[in-house]
């Protein structure tokens, strides 16, 4: 598990996260084709909002159930409580010395494909 600082454009949004980076995916649902992101998978427990947690604005979309957070300043999405489990998917371009073109292995994952009504 790395340790690493992030933050969103403008810097008004700060972050620490514990993560090995092993679970970093790429989604083609509409909004994550839209932001385009990598994106890391952790627990609540390995994320912690170290400044503007009152600077972050709530979009949900569709079922509502996902919650994605974005900086009010900048826009910068950072990261979002996942739908379906509970874990906190992270924009790996907002992390401090980390390149997500140098990430070892994405996932792509259809979430185009998930079903919009819940079961």
């Amino acid at each position: 598990m790395g340790h690493y600082k992030g933050s969103c454009h403008c810097g008004a949004v700060t972050f620490e996260v514990e993560t090995d980076l092993s679970a970093a995916m790429m989604c083609d649902c509409s909004i994550c084709r839209r932001k385009n992101a990598v994106m890391t998978a952790v627990t609540q427990d390995n994320i912690t909002i170290t400044s503007g947690e009152d600077n972050l604005s709530l979009y949900q979309f569709n079922m509502m159930a996902a919650k994605h957070y974005f900086c009010k300043t900048c826009g910068i999405y950072t990261h979002h409580k996942r739908r379906r489990d509970d874990l906190i998917g992270i924009n790996t371009g907002c992390l401090e010395n980390l390149d997500p073109a140098d990430l070892p292995e994405v996932t792509y994952i259809e979430g185009s494909q998930f079903s919009t009504v819940e079961k």
